[in-house]
């Protein structure tokens, strides 16, 4: 078994920025009261509710129901599915989540989310990721979607507005998490998100699967159209809506590949839901969708879609070789065959998603551009020919020579290097003192310096991202959330301590009498009046005490349950979650 240790160092260098450490300690006797809180209601209802795998899952998993769980305990469970766990914090991009879920890494936010959220949360942390994703994970037929989704997924193509949108997300999800945010900073962070909406015309792929990924992985339920079960990780991590989720008036859809027309809204419940009848389904979708994208299509189709993009893809040549950059314009001819495209910005060429030796951002810093297709009078492009064929056209080192396209290109200047394949089959052509032009329009002229030519004669595949993202480096500019140190008032740390106290005395098999529950509970009310899962534990404490030890607690009982009750009129919210922590602990 792979060590906790080892799975770090294999991490890819690009994803490495994202992995955090966990930093167990950090978790307050609150943290771990509201998880216990979170999963015993959550466990209680998806038993019945769920996919048929969750109750097992969890356990097989390592995740527990009285404390939040070791991120590297969890690995450790996981790596007999086929699968790792590294802590992340929050939002982490949607390409580096994606590419580490096909690797077979899943990546779990680390953060607890707070008393005020545990009905819902905007951003994503432990429970949403550990009870959430991880459960699933131990069907095999979920898992391996899962992974083949992320490959998809990682050749997608996304469009400069679908990351403005992510940040758009991720701001607006931490400023609603934030306790400390003001009405006027969260109306801020919506407007912004508003106003990118407003502005995206273009629908990437990666916007389409993104789609998909929150009508199945996310917010997905299987079995029958009338009586579903739920297996997406939002609902299985939020309380309130895995339960509204199943209700009448939450439409129920068939999963099709129709799903990727249908928008959602994260800070909102979803007013319909999909409903695949198998996870062999899921596969079927997911296939259906894919032969559809760039990645496989290639040709004209896929430079539209890099060009409509405006973010940095890579175009893929019948010879293999690979370039990558923002393609920002191509020519093609009647039978809508590209002879000639054009990257701008920083570039890369490289074979096998490795960067070829040179060929880098260093050597490209400005772009790339290449003619395609057959020569003149051939029939066949120079990556098709042979080595004596290409000096008989002067394409050899240290010879001038003049080449003409089918598509009527010319390139014209001294050979300086001719890079072979394994098979010595030229990829790439190295001209000095070069000109390149179509019908007196220049594509290159000896001032630029060297012109690198790519020899295929089509383009088989246009995928997102750079073909070697490790060497390319970051192409965005999110990185991990560095987490503060919390600082506790006093009147906190007093707090803390008396919800370690309620809890080393839940699960100590000592009897706990009346007054010392009472003597706890009239000390909290001097820390924080409203403290309702403080109460609540409290209360539960005494129903344990009492059916134990055969105790009369009724005063207690009483004091308690009363001040629950005033509590639950304050808000909606506070009075569901107080409503069905009794509901659980008094059935």
């Amino acid at each position: 078994m792979t060590t906790y240790e080892e799975i770090l160092d294999s991490i890819p260098s690009h994803l490495k920025r994202y992995v955090v450490d966990q930093n167990y300690e950090r978790y307050t006797p609150v943290d771990q009261a509201a998880w216990r809180f979170t999963l015993n209601q959550l466990k209680a209802f998806l038993s019945e509710n769920a996919h048929e795998v969750y109750e097992s899952g969890l356990k097989k998993t390592g995740i527990s129901i009285e404390r939040i769980p070791k991120i590297s305990d969890m690995s450790e469970k996981l790596q007999q599915f086929g699968w790792v766990a590294v802590p992340v914090s929050g939002f982490i991009p949607p390409a580096a989540f994606m590419e580490m879920q096909s690797l077979g890494i899943l990546p779990i936010a680390s953060d607890m989310r707070s008393v005020d959220h545990i009905l819902y949360t905007p951003a994503p942390d432990i429970v949403h990721e550990a009870a959430g994703h991880a459960p699933i994970l131990v069907d095999e037929q979920f898992a391996s979607y899962l992974k083949k989704y992320a490959q998809v997924a990682k050749k997608a193509i996304v469009g400069k507005k679908d990351l403005e949108q992510y940040e758009a997300i991720r701001v607006l999800s931490d400023v609603k998490e934030d306790p400390n945010s003001t009405k006027e900073e969260i109306q801020k962070a919506e407007d912004q998100l508003k106003k990118i909406n407003a502005e995206l015309t273009f629908i990437s792929e990666a916007a389409k699967l993104g789609r998909m990924n929150w009508w199945t992985a996310e917010y997905g339920l299987i079995g029958d159209l009338s009586n579903p079960k739920i297996f997406g990780a939002g609902l299985l991590s939020s309380i309130g809506e895995s339960k509204e989720c199943l209700k009448n008036h939450v439409e129920k859809v068939p999963l099709s590949l129709k799903c990727i027309d249908t928008t959602y809204d994260i800070t909102e419940p979803q007013p319909q839901l999909f409903v695949t009848d198998s996870f062999e389904n899921l596969h079927q979708v997911l296939d259906e969708m894919a032969e559809g994208m760039a990645f496989r299509k290639g040709g004209v189709f896929g430079l539209e879609e890099a060009l409509q993009a405006e973010t940095v893809n890579t175009v893929v040549l019948d010879s293999g070789l690979q370039f990558s950059g923002q393609v920002v314009s191509y020519k093609k001819d009647d039978k809508d065959r590209a002879y000639f495209v054009k990257l701008d910005g920083p570039s890369q060429l490289a074979l096998n998603e490795m960067q070829l030796n040179n060929h880098g951002k260093e050597r490209h810093p400005h772009g790339f551009s290449t003619p395609l297709g057959p020569i003149k009078g051939k029939g066949k492009s120079l990556f098709e020919m042979t080595p004596p064929e290409l000096e008989s056209l002067g394409i050899a080192k240290g010879k001038t020579s003049k080449i003409t396209f089918e598509s009527g290109i010319t390139v014209e200047g001294e050979v300086s290097k001719v890079l072979f394949d394994t098979n010595e089959r030229a990829l790439l052509i190295t001209w000095t003192q070069c000109t390149s032009q179509l019908n007196g329009e220049i594509l290159f002229e000896p001032s630029w310096g060297e012109f690198d030519m790519a020899t295929g004669s089509e383009i088989i595949s246009v995928f997102g991202g750079p073909a070697d993202r490790d060497t390319y480096g970051g192409i965005d500019e999110f990185a991990k959330k560095v987490i503060p140190p919390r600082v506790f008032s006093e009147n906190e740390k007093k707090r803390h301590q008396i919800y370690f106290k309620v809890r080393e005395w839940r699960e100590s098999d000592k009897e706990v009498r009346g007054e010392e529950i009472a003597s706890t509970y009239e000390t909290s009310l001097a820390v924080k009046n409203d403290d309702w899962l403080l109460y609540f534990e409290l209360y539960e404490l005494a129903l344990k005490m009492e059916s134990q030890f055969s105790q009369n607690l009724s005063e207690i009982k009483n004091t308690l349950r009363t001040h629950l009750e005033a509590i639950k009129s304050k808000s909606e919210n506070l009075n569901k979650l107080i409503s069905m922590g009794l509901s659980y602990v008094e059935k």
